[in-house]
């Protein structure tokens, strides 16, 4: 009996695992702190420690460009061609890959969410009843609402790709955008205008 029981254990354990009708997704709880049992990592998106990222800007005058290296997954800022910091980002997965091109920064939007991707909502309840909804592919079941992924401090560059704040795994994770450390999308935001150049490079 006891090794029955030592064996059903960890299969009921992993059952009661699953997502549905939970409060949690797994979509938005990849851009917001961390769960429960999780470790907090030093920036709320980041899933490893970055020692990539960093900022030497403040204080320093000259018109802004980005440059972003597709193959290394970093972004590097520069004031009149001078770098002045880098990040580490997470760039778009297979099939949304991220394109190549040079840019200009065509919105700024701090508390931007996202019309495309994110979660249906139980109107009543609040629960989530799918966390992983494509705009363009699922429709609004009846009594749920949807509720776009956030994406803050997000700075459109490429049609509907930009950088945001996101999560960073350690590799291509991303539905196109350029997700970066929150605190670094932070001072990207804050030092770029409508009209910076974006270089995007494999």
């Amino acid at each position: 009996m006891k090794r029955l029981a030592a064996i059903l254990l960890p299969v009921l354990l992993l059952a009661s695992c699953d997502f549905g009708g939970s409060t949690q997704s797994r979509y938005l709880s990849a851009y917001g702190p961390p769960q429960p049992n999780q470790r907090a990592p030093e920036d709320p998106g980041a899933a490893l420690p970055d020692d990539v990222s960093y900022w030497a800007g403040d204080g320093i005058s000259g018109s802004p460009l980005i440059k972003i290296d597709l193959s290394a997954q970093k972004a590097f800022f520069y004031k009149s061609g001078k770098l002045v910091g880098v990040s580490r980002i997470s760039t778009g997965d297979d099939g949304y890959e991220t394109p190549p091109g040079s840019f200009k920064i065509t919105q700024k939007s701090k508390n931007h969410r996202s019309n495309l991707y994110g979660v249906f909502k139980d109107k009543r309840t609040g629960e989530i009843v799918n966390d992983d909804v494509d705009t363009s592919k699922d429709k609004t079941p009846p009594g749920c609402v949807y509720v776009g992924a956030p994406m803050p401090y997000f700075m459109r560059f490429n049609g509907g790709i930009g950088m945001h704040t996101g999560y960073l795994p350690g590799y291509n994770a991303s539905h196109g955008c350029v997700r970066m450390p929150h605190k670094m999308a932070k001072v990207f935001f804050e030092n770029v205008s409508i009209g910076t150049p974006v270089i995007v490079e494999r």
